[in-house]
């Protein structure tokens, strides 16, 4: 891109070729009025807010769509811009009901900011409303009809971010409305449930079911983190009020995810009902007991001195924790692994990035099934297909990325995807723990020219793989310690006989069959560090403090250390 020049409100900006006014006058610190602009979505030119004045054109032209040009001359604040816009604004309060005073949105709303900067203090063309559905047919969320002003902010977020294609129009005129799929309601739609139509919506007409209510912008306390929910590592805007997780948002600037989460990142987490495990339990006469730190920790220990022992870890907790925790079994000479499989190794090709993805010409997916886990790497997949590029599935069950697949085999017929995308000029394999051995011999004939993106099924498998944990199962020993996070796998653990140490954060099967019971931190109480699939080490940040008793799986190792004098 070059360089232009151009003169906004008599003041000189620089600008790139292939900007738009709006975006060289934001970067000159001159502010637009917009509703339908948002800076994650394509430029629509909508709801006029956003008009300026341009030397030598006859009308008002929207500085959202308009590309800069050298010399150019630029008036965004005159009587005749700022009596469209307030036209507009008269126009959208009358379309629908917008009553302020009973939005949950209301102090936080872009469109009720504008009413205020633009002097409206009454409606101009009363009329009576029309009373439009409310569907609170999905869990998380609600679309109340009555507050949209037809942005179509989410309908493009749905097709351009998630890449889902659930929302769209229908009907024309006054008559149109935001609609999923064919007309049905949200619940029975293919909403994803990733959120991102919620928090680009403008006004109150996305609710979530969560926050609503729960305090304007002004009242909240807002946190960066890492998400913890799989191994992508997308970075997380958490809102709390009053010692209560509100809402988590996505951040928009941020890498690998640019504001696109997942129902497992945005939604569950606070929605989780499971039990917590808050003081230390020891068990005595076969029943868990709350125990002080210092018994449980000097029963512990021990139990460790001089017996035979393995560690298990479930990798859902920090880089710190994991390496306490492969220190001290490293120092007492104790088997240890991570309790979650790992994908193979291919030994040929080129490590790949998340990103990666959106520009692959050819994709290839083997072993895994990312819209399951790992969804924002699946939604990436779609995206990259809207684009263009050719997506194969290699699989021997069914996989739901093959809805959007050119090409669909089994692992016997890998060598047609190969020969299929020898030609293309870059080619990304996406998998997992299920990539089979005949596959990896058929994609090596792609060679260097293949990008390779393995999905690790493990929360933090990267922080595990530094610290030397591999896939291991329970052996048959005297003293199992095993060190979970919020890892569900416990469920499902099978432990054989013996003294079982369980450091978690929840009650589950396995925590009922130990004999002591450490409790561990919950994603938002975490301090540290965690390992995203592109090898990038980003930091936890504590949201709300941890109950007293519970205390960070790296202090308690150090201290358990410090106990067996090693």
């Amino acid at each position: 891109m070059s360089e232009i020049h151009l003169k906004i409100n008599d003041q000189v900006v620089t600008a790139q070729s292939g900007q738009t006014v709006l975006e060289a006058a934001k970067n000159a610190g001159i502010e637009i009025p917009v509703l339908c602009h948002h800076p994650a979505l394509s430029n629509w030119g909508a709801c006029r807010m956003c008009v300026v004045e341009v030397e030598g054109m006859r009308t008002l032209q929207t500085a959202c769509t308009l590309p800069a040009t050298e010399g150019m001359v630029v008036k965004t604040h005159t009587q005749q811009t700022f009596n469209i816009r307030k036209f507009v604004l008269e126009l959208l309060f009358s379309e629908r009901n917008h009553y302020c005073m009973y939005c949950q949105m209301s102090g936080d709303c872009e469109l009720q900011s504008q009413a205020y900067n633009h002097g409206l203090d009454h409606w101009t063309y009363p009329r009576p409303y029309e009373k439009l559905e409310v569907d609170a047919t999905r869990k998380y969320f609600i679309m109340d009809h009555n507050r949209c002003i037809l942005c179509a902010r989410c309908v493009r977020a749905c097709a351009e971010i998630a890449a889902n294609h659930t929302l769209g129009l229908r009907n024309r005129g006054a008559a149109t409305m935001i609609s999923a799929d064919l007309n049905v309601p949200f619940g029975q739609s293919t909403c994803v449930e990733c959120g991102t139509c919620l928090q680009v919506c403008p006004t109150g007409a996305l609710i979530d079911a969560r926050s609503a209510y729960g305090g304007r912008e002004k009242d909240v306390t807002h946190t960066q983190t890492t998400c913890m929910q799989c191994s992508v590592g997308c970075d997380l805007d958490v809102v709390t009020r009053y010692n209560r997780l509100l809402r988590v948002d996505g951040v928009w600037d941020s890498e690998p995810n640019h504001g696109l989460l997942c129902v497992d990142g945005r939604f569950k987490p606070l929605y989780d009902t499971r039990k917590r495990v808050v003081k230390p339990l020891v068990r005595k006469d076969g029943k868990l007991v709350e125990s002080s730190w210092d018994e449980a920790l000097a029963l512990v220990a021990g139990q460790l001195k001089g017996a035979s022992c393995q560690g298990l870890a479930a990798c859902a907790t920090t880089n710190e924790a994991l390496t306490a925790f492969a220190g001290l079994m490293t120092q007492i000479g104790a088997p240890m692994g991570r309790l979650e499989p790992a994908a193979p190794v291919l030994g040929y090709g080129v490590p790949a990035k998340v990103a990666d993805v959106l520009d692959a010409d050819f994709i290839i997916v083997a072993g895994a099934q990312p819209l399951e886990y790992q969804r924002v790497v699946g939604y990436f997949i779609h995206r990259a297909a809207d684009k263009g590029a050719t997506v194969a599935v290699i699989g021997d069950s069914e996989n739901a990325l093959s809805k959007r697949a050119a090409l669909t085999v089994a692992s016997a017929q890998a060598g047609v995807v190969a020969q299929a995308a020898a030609a293309a000029p870059k080619v990304v394999l996406v998998y997992s723990v299920g990539l089979k051995p005949e596959v990896i011999a058929a994609l090596k004939s792609l060679g260097d020219k293949l990008y390779f993106l393995a999905l690790d099924p493990a929360r933090n498998g990267k922080g595990a793989e530094a610290v030397g944990l591999k896939p291991q199962t329970p052996m048959k020993t005297d003293v199992a310690y095993i060190l979970l996070g919020e890892q569900p796998v416990a469920d499902s653990l099978h432990v054989p006989a013996g003294f079982k140490i369980v450091h978690a954060a929840y009650h589950s099967v396995l925590t009922e069959q130990a004999d002591v019971v450490l409790p561990a931190p919950l994603w938002y109480e975490r301090t540290g560090h965690v390992t995203t699939l592109d090898g990038v080490v980003k930091p936890l940040q504590v949201v709300l403090p941890a109950p007293a008793d519970v205390r960070d799986e790296s202090t308690v190792l150090t201290q358990l250390a410090a106990l067996l004098n090693v």
